[in-house]
């Protein structure tokens, strides 16, 4: 029997055997009072990675979107968004919940947004409408095949929102770092707060990172408590996380070229579906087909899982999981798909 194929998310990675070891080794101290040094190199570490004055442990990518907007926004305040991005589409109305906000959504075909967009978005509170606060960015963004910003234009955008908050939610941010070749700082010095998920491609068993300047931390923590995601010997996790930051990145790139190596497959299958193996920069291919149920199905019953983001569009990603040959046996299923 062929093996099994994960090809659902970069989520279902498995730690390190060297991850494994470091966490039953780590030192640990209660980190509700700030005192286990594994999560304080951690956290130390990211924030030195991206540039920022501090950065907060906290369990989950979610949760530490959720943590930015309770910090940068007020009840009744409008979050400006790509329409596609996963605080609007995939946190289960969250922001609605936590925050008491509301999303001006902006058009995000190639994974970026114009700056126009943002401006006329801004000129909306001379007409009486609710006022935007902050612009929450996604990098990589996902449904975008997991596209990865341009950073003049991430420039440009950053500028065009004036004096709004700007919240880069880079659950992907190291993808985007080893495929433009600029350093996650680059993209992170355009905003005010930024997150990373350590359990996605840098394979840690759990946990995300949040970064800005140190009040903006010290407010975090207060909000990470409010979500119930303040956690006790933490070094636990975050000695995981450490040897993520430090081992993983890099090979970042393998899951890349697999993943182009994968889009070739799947536009010669499926040339209507808008995937472009030359535009595949990251880990993540998403395909539309009439019917991702009945592609899901196939590729399950030849070995290879998928998942599906939204009506006819399937998706694909890379990971530390999927070697070259499980690359191999995820082409010939697509291939041999019949409508």
């Amino acid at each position: 029997m062929a093996p099994i194929v994960d090809l659902r998310s970069d989520t279902v990675t498995q730690p390190t055997e060297a991850m494994r070891r470091a966490m039953a080794a780590a030192v640990v101290g209660d980190d509700g009072y700030g005192e286990d040094p594994t999560v304080r190199a951690l956290e130390e570490r990211y924030a030195q990675l991206v540039g920022k004055e501090a950065a907060l442990l906290v369990p989950s990518g979610v949760m530490a979107n959720q943590i930015a907007i309770r910090v940068h926004t007020r009840p009744g305040d409008v979050v400006l968004a790509p329409r596609r991005s996963h605080v609007v589409l995939y946190e289960l109305g969250a922001s609605a919940r936590n925050a008491g906000v509301q999303f001006g959504l902006l058009d995000d075909a190639d994974g970026m947004v114009e700056v126009a967009a943002i401006a006329e978005q801004l000129k909306g509170t001379d007409y009486h409408q609710p006022t935007p606060t902050l612009l929450s960015l996604e990098n990589t963004h996902m449904p975008a095949s997991g596209a990865v910003w341009d950073l003049h234009r991430l420039a440009a955008v950053r500028q065009a929102a004036r004096n709004l908050k700007v919240h880069l939610d880079g659950a992907r941010l190291f993808n985007a770092a080893v495929a433009s070749g600029h350093p996650a700082s680059a993209f992170a010095a355009q905003a005010d707060s930024v997150m990373s998920c350590l359990s996605k491609g840098l394979a840690a068993p759990m946990g995300s990172v949040l970064a800005g300047d140190r009040a903006f931390i010290e407010a975090a923590k207060v909000e990470r408590k409010r979500l119930g995601g303040a956690m006790r010997q933490a070094g636990i996790i975050a000695a995981a996380g450490l040897l993520a930051l430090e081992t993983m990145v890099e090979r970042l790139a393998e899951d890349h070229r697999r993943a182009r190596r994968l889009a070739e497959a799947v536009a010669d299958r499926f040339p209507e579906g808008g995937v472009d193996p030359g535009r595949i920069s990251t880990n993540v291919i998403v395909v539309e087909v009439a019917d991702d149920a009945a592609l899901s199905a196939h590729l399950e019953a030849h070995g290879v899982r998928s998942g599906a983001i939204a009506p006819g569009q399937l998706r694909l990603v890379t990971h530390c999981d999927v070697d070259d040959a499980g690359i191999e046996q995820a082409m010939a299923a697509i291939a041999a798909f019949e409508r």
